[in-house]
């Protein structure tokens, strides 16, 4: 016992001899980096990285090299150690601090007048907000990079590595958009470049996110064969996160293909793993597929507490994307389990929060559509100008001929009457022509359609088929109805309130469905046999809408009250509860917007000119509405005949 006790004592003491001396050899190989880069001051991350890359993850090291770094004003320095420090940060899943951290390097960077470490800057930042599941802003800073890194003739080895980095990256983002195709494409550039500057890291994780591409498109083998390519290169390179990333990728294809006996010991290797690391990010990732197995395998008690555990730190450190992950797992347990109102409130937060993450990591992509849909737009109109031009040149070569052989043929007098007649009648007919192609141009606006069906492609990326379906067949009855529209000159009231409806209902989409649209109708009124333009109320709900409402947080109100205050006419209020008209001009002021909105004013040409057929003229008051001095919304008063003149 006494020989046991001297024996594990004896070991004790020779760790801790080996470890101080270690720890001395360290600190002495530290000092001396420290004393180089002291007279020397290095300007490249490479030659800084050959100095310090075995004390980057020490954090009490850096803050000494930064340290160093502001007494003599060595900006590459200071960037250097402060981009380490926010690494450690974002490993820890402390991502405000990282990003924090990581500005800060960017500032070091602009200061240096650096581009190789603005483009280092630039990467770290979007990979912090990537975790984070900020896409749009994750794409714009490995945009930013990977132009600057291109810009540059002769890149170094450091700046290849980047680039590399920023293409990985936006390939991780084409995965989120699941375009899968794009991003093997992507992954493939970043590999060519890991290849050629031997970065085995690099190469890891490109074969890794080409493995999860194949996954996603049902490719199994594949998947497993890249995510093995990667865990060799993980091992090659001592790569403890990288392990832990792999043994759950290829966890999860065993259970995929129902092999349970051989996912088990893989997936607890990487929670053990993970657990070990304190790298939250990972550790949730584990807890969640370790919950897939024990799901799968029916032993709902204990997936029940891992992913309560994943759940509760995803929300602790803001992983949205686990949080959506783990919570629809935890729907499935509570479904099996019986307890349906608990199933449907994990659900319910699992949507929602998929609905916020999509709907940024959308953007981006969404806008790069957008832009190609207006250039192509913008080609076809100024064709159609053309050819409408080129017709209206025939059409007024034709008359003149026509009035050439009347006048020949024709006293003066009746010279003089066609002529005013004819000039009448040409001026009035396309004057209609006009504001009926104007009338169609407006609510055929490019922005709204491709607003819509991007509203409708959202729900179609989150397998929503019922309401796909549903918004698409509003969209393309809508669509119909102002085709038809546009070759009448007046509609039913009726017909009118119907495509209302509609046309709300769409643009409600992109409100999240927070407008209260109500309409409200005199009984004692026809919808039937009341006439009135077509298409005439859209463009005060859309200023409504746009004007009065999208810069309201809440509580979004819209009422179209239809009533009569006699025979020859009827009264449409349309009442909103925005921030009027004062407000929303400030607001559009400071946007320096400058597409201006011709909806109204086509719009009143058009009532007048439905009017002439009319007893009595139309009248339209817009009115702020106030409460105490404070703005509280606006009311657009719409007077319209009803009585044809006989």
């Amino acid at each position: 016992m006494n020989i046991t006790y001297f024996g594990k004592l004896i070991n004790l003491l020779s760790l801790i001899f080996i470890f101080t001396v270690n720890s001395y050899a360290q600190q002495s190989t530290f000092d001396k980096s420290l004393s180089f880069i002291e007279i020397n001051k290095p300007k490249t991350h490479a030659a800084i990285d050959s100095l310090l890359k075995p004390f980057r993850r020490d954090t009490d090291k850096m803050e000494q090299l930064l340290t160093l770094s502001k007494q003599h004003t060595y900006n590459e320095g200071a960037c250097y150690a402060v981009n380490a420090l926010g690494v450690i940060q974002r490993d820890k899943s402390n991502y405000d601090n990282a990003l924090d951290l990581h500005q800060e390097a960017q500032a070091y960077a602009e200061k240096a007048n650096s581009d190789e470490f603005k483009i280092i800057s630039f990467n770290m930042i979007g990979v912090v907000y990537r975790r984070m599941d900020i896409v749009k802003l994750a794409l714009d800073y490995h945009t930013k990079a990977l132009k600057l890194a291109n810009s540059i003739e002769q890149p170094t080895t450091s700046i290849s590595h980047n680039i590399a980095v920023s293409q990985n990256s936006i390939g991780n983002i084409y995965l989120v958009l699941k375009q899968y195709d794009l991003a093997i494409s992507q992954f493939n550039k970043s590999l060519t470049i890991g290849k050629r500057i031997d970065d085995k890291l690099g190469l890891a994780i490109n074969y890794h996110n080409i493995g999860y591409a194949e996954e996603a498109k049902e490719h199994l083998d594949n998947a497993l064969v890249n995510y093995q390519t990667s865990l060799n290169y993980n091992n090659n390179i001592d790569s403890e996160i990288g392990r832990v990333i792999c043994y759950n990728s290829i966890g999860l294809i065993y259970l995929k293909k129902g092999n349970y006996k051989a996912a088990r010991p893989i997936i607890s290797e990487a929670l053990k793993k993970a657990l070990d690391l304190e790298d939250q990010f990972y550790i949730v990732a584990s807890y969640i597929s370790f919950g897939k197995l024990e799901l799968q395998t029916n032993q709902l008690n204990s997936a029940n507490e891992h992913l309560k555990k994943a759940l509760q730190i995803s929300k602790a450190y803001n992983l949205k994307s686990s949080v959506a992950e783990s919570s629809k797992l935890l729907s499935e347990i509570s479904k099996k389990n019986g307890d349906f109102k608990a199933a449907l409130n994990y659900y319910q937060d699992a949507e929602e929060i998929e609905n916020t993450i999509l709907t940024k990591q959308n953007l981006q992509y969404v806008n790069d559509i957008v832009v190609a849909y207006e250039n192509e737009n913008k080609n076809n109109q100024i064709k159609a100008l053309a050819e409408e031009n080129e017709s209206v040149r025939l059409h007024l070569e034709r008359n003149k001929k026509i009035i050439l052989y009347t006048s020949l043929l024709l006293i003066p007098l009746s010279i003089s009457t066609f002529l005013i007649y004819r000039t009448r009648a040409l001026k009035r007919d396309k004057h209609i022509l006009t504001l009926e192609q104007d009338m169609l141009r407006s609510q055929m606006n490019p922005h709204f359609i491709f607003n819509s069906l991007n509203s409708i492609k959202l729900y179609i990326i989150n397998n929503d088929k019922a309401n796909a379906v549903y918004y698409l067949n509003k969209f393309s009855k809508l669509i119909r109805k102002i085709l038809i529209a546009s070759k009448e000159k007046e509609t039913s009231l009726h017909d009118e309130i119907e495509t209302m409806k509609i046309y709300m209902n769409i643009e409600n989409i992109r409100f999240s469905n927070e407008i209260d649209f109500v309409i409200n109708i005199d009984p004692t009124i026809n919808t039937e046999v009341i006439k009135i333009p077509s298409l005439v109320l859209q463009p005060f709900l859309e200023n409504a809408l746009w004007h009065g409402l999208s810069s309201k947080d809440s509580g979004k109100k819209i009422a179209l009250n239809i009533s009569r205050t006699s025979s020859r006419y009827i009264i449409v209020d349309i009442i909103d509860n925005g921030i009027g008209r004062v407000a929303s001009k400030k607001i559009n002021d400071n946007k320096h917007l400058e597409r201006k909105s011709l909806g109204i004013d086509i719009t009143k040409a058009r009532l007048e000119n439905f009017s002439e057929s009319y007893i009595g003229s139309y009248s339209l008051e817009i009115k702020d509405l106030y409460n105490s001095k404070k703005p509280i919304g606006t009311k657009v008063s719409l007077k319209i005949p009803t009585l044809k003149v006989t």
